[in-house]
């Protein structure tokens, strides 16, 4: 005797993330960072922000979802909202470069973060007289097409916390 529930399939709701901007700044289209990875959405579809100049103190990058900080490094960080999920911020364009110089880390790797968290302080005006960009891409990392509808269109003002993409990825079976 088969149970009469045997049959019926359940349709699963996708979960659908907010991303929110990690810093304050101007909104561009990810194709227009000059970085083949991200302009040719190889690591992702996104955006970028131009960073606002603070007129004190670092520029904040804060977490753009809650989850479990994966990767940190100096000039970048992923957050992992839910296994599957992975949100990445990147601080400049060839920042690597810059060893650290520059970055101060306000979080840790392997820490869960709320979203808005502060995670990095930089100087963007420092990085900028180093003849490096400044434009920072947030990509939903390795997300399906058609996956990540942006919220803001480029060439807006945003400030950290504004919605900028929602990431509806595939729900498992």
């Amino acid at each position: 005797m088969t149970s009469p529930h045997e049959d019926v399939v359940t349709a699963v709701p996708a979960t659908r993330l907010v991303l929110s901007a990690p810093l304050d700044g101007v909104v561009h289209a990810i194709e227009d960072v000059p970085d083949h990875v991200f302009s040719a959405g190889i690591a992702g579809p996104g955006v970028a922000i131009e960073p606002d100049r603070p007129t004190h103190g670092p520029a904040l990058a804060h977490a753009p979802v809650a989850g479990r900080l994966v990767t940190l490094f100096a000039h970048a960080f992923a957050v992992e909202p839910s296994p599957g999920t992975t949100v990445l911020v990147h601080l400049g364009i060839d920042t690597v470069r810059l060893a650290g110089e520059g970055f101060a880390l306000y979080a840790a790797e392997g820490e869960q973060v709320a979203q808005g968290d502060p995670v990095i302080g930089w100087d963007p005006d420092g990085v900028e007289a180093r003849g490096l960009g400044v434009l920072c891409p947030v990509v939903a990392l390795q997300a399906e097409p058609g996956s990540v509808e942006l919220l803001v269109e480029p060439g807006r003002q945003v400030t950290a916390g504004t919605p900028l993409l929602a990431w509806t990825p595939p729900t498992a079976a």
